[in-house]
């Protein structure tokens, strides 16, 4: 049974380890999802070769967690593992057995429920939020409250592909910030990157530009077609952005 109290014990410091670290991750930019994916993957030694997982290697105070929950992550699972094993060598009976497997269950479904939880998520989130801004040396920047990514507010990247509206187009022609869009950054497919890019900078194929606004006109912009079409659903949203400023402009 020892063994069983080890191996829950275990897990209990194993997903603490990578909720902290998944907050750490938010906390230098990433969105909530992916530090989550990008820090049960280093943990779990999971190798991806993704364009998320390059941004996050490129970043030294990323790659610095990511390293921190690699090391944790090989430890950990050996010693869980063993434990798992021992604990069930250990039964002299079926019944014994039947009853540490009846324990191990209980405990993993408690965690599991634990886990899940967005009452307990919220409150061990701002607890790790603020430890870390208190007792570490992390250059913690909030994005998501900076940027106020709450309701209709995104910041999305967009893939521009061959017969696009925005594809081949000079960011001063293609009159974004009419439709309440900004361009916060434009990132070439030799890895270079754009940021706050000039009016006369021209959108390629290929390439990926980081975009903010509200969530209907950026999920529009993606699926909006070269053409006359295109040309009509950029003036709907332009004249939609209109009566929007009007009427948060009206007297309450």
């Amino acid at each position: 049974m020892l063994a069983i109290v080890s191996l829950v014990v275990i897990i209990v410091i194993s997903m603490i380890v990578v909720r902290v670290a998944t907050i750490a991750l938010t906390l230098t930019g990433l969105s909530t999802p992916l530090a989550r994916f990008q820090a049960r993957s280093a943990f779990t030694s999971t190798g991806f070769t993704t364009t998320e997982t390059e941004k996050v290697m490129r970043h030294p105070v990323r790659r610095r967690i990511i390293m921190i929950l690699m090391v944790f992550g090989n430890a950990g699972f050996v010693t869980a593992i063993s434990s798992l094993i021992l604990s069930f060598m250990g039964a002299e009976s079926n019944e014994g057995l039947w009853l540490r497997i009846g324990v191990l269950a209980f405990c993993l479904s408690l965690l599991w429920m634990i886990a899940y939880s967005e009452w307990v998520d919220r409150r061990i989130s701002k607890i790790i939020q603020r430890a870390l801004q208190r007792w570490s040396d992390l250059e913690i920047r909030d994005y998501a409250g900076l940027l106020h990514l709450t309701g209709d507010y995104i910041v999305v990247e967009l893939n521009v592909k061959a017969g696009d509206w925005l594809a081949n187009t000079r960011l001063n022609h293609l009159k974004l910030a009419d439709e309440g869009v900004l361009v916060l950054g434009i990132e070439k497919p030799d890895a270079s990157y754009i940021g706050a890019p000039r009016g006369d900078t021209q959108l390629e194929v290929d390439d990926t530009v980081l975009l903010y606004g509200k969530a209907s006109v950026l999920k529009n912009l993606d699926e909006r077609r070269t053409g006359a079409a295109g040309n009509w659903e950029h003036h709907k949203a332009v004249d939609d952005q209109k009566r929007n400023e009007q009427n948060q402009a009206k007297p309450v």
